[in-house]
């Protein structure tokens, strides 16, 4: 899973600040298909793996990435997957599938709006007003919610397959 989110991370849009990658698609699938804790470890790698060096970031890698706007997504993607995971552990429908998914969503720009607000603020000396970098943070997350239905019926497919299998 640490590999398909470095594969996310490379099919992108590049906009200002906040690119639109995959990377949250298979945050999500980790923490469904991993568990919670495999989920989260998944993504741990993956953040080291970019902070080591290995070009697995939209912009490549390095432990410079610390101080890169959307670093707080990045740190957001093992606690997005452990959401995930934990919640969809016990999930038998759709959309208990998909309050789990639209929770690790919410982990996810939980961590990385307020982290994008201080970087830019404080490290890029850019006096945005909350508002705006909120404008600038959430700009992907209408694309997150809607790939977010895909991902819960992925995520379903794969439990109920699991049972039948198990």
């Amino acid at each position: 899973m640490a590999g398909l989110t470095a594969v996310g991370a490379l099919l992108h849009l590049p906009v200002p600040y906040v690119p639109f990658t995959l990377q949250p698609v298979f945050v999500c699938l980790a923490g469904a298909w991993l568990g919670a804790r495999l989920g989260a470890v998944s993504q741990v790698v993956y953040v080291a793996a970019g902070l080591v060096g290995f070009p697995v970031f939209v912009g490549g890698g390095g432990v410079h990435y610390l101080l890169e706007p959307t670093f707080g997504y990045l740190l957001g993607f093992p606690l997005a997957a452990w959401t995930v995971g934990t919640l969809a552990d016990q999930a038998t429908s759709y959309r208990r599938h998909l309050v789990a998914v639209e929770a690790g969503l919410t982990v996810l720009y939980l961590t990385g709006v307020p982290w994008l607000y201080l970087n830019l603020r404080y490290l890029a000396g850019q006096p945005l007003s909350p508002v705006a970098t909120l404008a600038l943070g959430l700009a992907p997350w209408p694309k997150d919610l809607l790939l977010g239905l895909g991902v819960a019926w992925l995520a379903c497919r794969v439990q109920r397959l699991r049972r039948t299998a198990g």
